[in-house]
């Protein structure tokens, strides 16, 4: 059984519904050996000036959330491998970048999560970025979006959620699925495999129409093309989630043919047997 989990959120970024130590004592419960914190870094809102749901972006109190995360990694050490990340929401404003190579380099998080939320000026999971727009046009230029995220001019080592669009989508079938966008998800998933970044199995899937993000036949080309980094996430905002779907991700996963989960070198990690 997968025992990591490293993308979730607490107080600390705006969304987050739990203090940090009611996770980690969470993922301690479940049996994880591994557990992290990857929490928001928004300067994809901040360098757009992009409000959210009526009202502005709370951003990360940076210090504040790895001082109480070092706290907590010498406190938990030898009850849990505890690492302390960070999701940079991508953005190709030069605001953002900088921001995020300053935030990379003052507080050498464990790990980063390198994601993307917003495309054509607005949140891909919110109705106002699919008015007007077809499913193969919104998706597509999701996609193209998530390709030129991969050349951020700053370290990370996850790919996050790719299908991160499909989550709230209105349309009667939501689901990203590899045939109908194989050109732009070829490129991306090649991208991903020669930079040798970790790919992210999502499972805060909402009503995309698939458990995890990618699904199974995104994940089979990415093996097909030679990815064999792969990570679980459950991207939970609340203890309640941590490690959500572990099993049903192990077993698509190994039936695909990957054997191994592969956790962020900046962590000291290697991975883990599926």
């Amino acid at each position: 059984m997968i025992r990591c989990d490293l993308h979730t959120h607490t107080f600390f970024s705006d969304d987050g519904r739990q203090d940090m130590r009611v996770m980690i004592e969470k993922a301690i419960s479940l049996g994880l050996a591994c557990y992290g914190t990857s929490e928001h870094f928004d300067y994809d809102y901040l360098a757009r000036k992009l409000p959210i749901q009526g009202r502005e972006m709370r951003q990360i109190d940076a210090d504040a959330y790895f001082s109480r995360a070092r706290r907590l990694q010498r406190e938990y050490a030898g009850k849990i491998k505890f690492l302390a990340g960070c999701e940079f929401a991508y953005d190709n404003k030069p605001l953002a970048q900088d921001k995020y190579a300053e935030a990379a380099e003052k507080y050498a998080p464990d790990y980063i999560i390198n994601s993307v939320h917003t495309c054509l000026g607005k949140d891909c999971y919110f109705p106002e970025f699919f008015a007007g727009k077809s499913k193969t046009y919104a998706y597509t230029a999701y996609l193209y979006r998530v390709l030129e995220s991969l050349e951020a001019p700053y370290p990370y080592d996850i790919v996050a959620h790719i299908g991160y669009c499909s989550r709230n989508a209105p349309y009667a079938d939501p689901k990203l699925r590899y045939e109908d966008f194989a050109d732009i998800l070829d490129a991306v998933l090649r991208e991903i495999v020669r930079r040798d970044k970790i790919l992210e199995v999502n499972t805060s899937a909402k009503t995309a129409g698939s458990p995890f993000l990618p699904d199974t036949d995104i994940l089979q080309r990415y093996h097909d093309l030679g990815g064999r980094k792969v990570i679980f996430s459950s991207d939970a905002h609340d203890d309640a989630r941590i490690g959500d779907k572990r099993e049903l991700v192990s077993a698509a996963l190994r039936k695909i043919g990957f054997t191994r989960l592969t956790l962020p070198a900046r962590a000291g990690e290697t991975g883990e047997e599926l």
